[in-house]
């Protein structure tokens, strides 16, 4: 098989993110991996073409791992992808609502369909994979034990959904980023374009402000920016940050120029299209 049609993911087979994977590039073969970490080498060493790792979820927030892993991962963000989570109550064939007892999977989705799951008085099991929960309840086969998952894991491990779209919250969406070995620029012009950047500045009083300033001053919206801390420091603070723009548009350009200034250790991870989809969810929350 070609590399250059297989897309990786960490989970197993059927994970949102091999979903995910499907729905971005339907043409790829997607490859499963065992942890975030081995997604990355599968690109390094040549066995994937590309990467897709999820960011963010508009319910639990950032997958904090990968905040940590994109500035030393030596990938670049070529694009990205917005997945709706859709969470299935999956068991054996046969089983029934009535006759269910316990439900496992990952703990961010037992927190998100906690509605369904109370109505239905389900013992919940903590697992550590959407898609794995799913295997193992395909291996029990026992009708009193189901899992949540996709619909692409229902397919894989031959499961019946005995209730769709149990999630609480309508708007539940996880952001993925797509990552390559080269990056891979838009031409200046040709689309809505995102820079996402890494970097860190002094500990002293107004660092942030001055580094931060040249954005505002040439009218770029910063989209996003968040800080963790790097090295065990309590005083060392990495910046993640996602803005608007082409680094070679003279507002960006020169708002780039003003961080570099004031920071220090300014990394473009990636400069890639938009995706629709955030111009959508703000038009639908203009609307509101």
């Amino acid at each position: 098989m070609a590399t250059a049609n297989i897309i990786a993911f960490q989970g197993f087979p059927g994970a949102y993110s091999d979903l995910a994977c499907r729905n971005a590039r339907p043409t790829m073969t997607t490859m499963p991996c065992a942890t975030f970490e081995d997604a990355f080498a599968a690109v390094r060493d040549g066995r994937a073409s590309l990467a897709m790792i999820p960011v963010e979820n508009s319910i639990a927030g950032r997958v904090a791992d990968n905040h940590y892993l994109l500035p030393e991962g030596r990938l670049h963000i070529i694009g990205e992808h917005f997945q709706r989570v859709n969470h299935q109550l999956l068991a054996p064939r046969g089983a029934t609502l009535e006759g269910l007892k316990t439900v496992r999977s990952h703990i961010q989705a037992l927190s998100q369909c906690q509605t369904a799951i109370r109505g239905l008085g389900l013992q919940t099991i903590n697992h550590a994979d959407t898609a794995g929960a799913a295997k193992e309840i395909a291996a029990l086969n026992d009708p009193q034990h189901a899992a949540i998952a996709s619909s692409l894991a229902a397919e894989i491990y031959g499961l019946d959904t005995l209730k769709s779209g149990i999630e609480d919250a309508e708007h539940n969406t996880t952001r993925f980023l797509i990552l390559a070995r080269e990056p891979k620029l838009p031409a200046l012009g040709s689309c809505k374009t995102i820079t996402t950047f890494v970097f860190r500045v002094r500990s002293v009083p107004a660092a942030l402000y001055k580094a931060l300033g040249g954005f505002a001053t040439n009218g770029v919206n910063m989209t996003k920016l968040e800080s963790y801390m790097v090295g065990g420091r309590f005083t060392q603070t990495q910046f993640y940050a996602d803005v608007e723009g082409h680094p070679d548009e003279r507002p960006l350009r020169l708002a780039l120029e003003e961080l570099d200034f004031f920071a220090h250790e300014v990394k473009i991870l990636g400069v890639y299209p938009a995706n629709p989809f955030r111009y959508q969810e703000s038009q639908r929350v203009g609307e509101d």
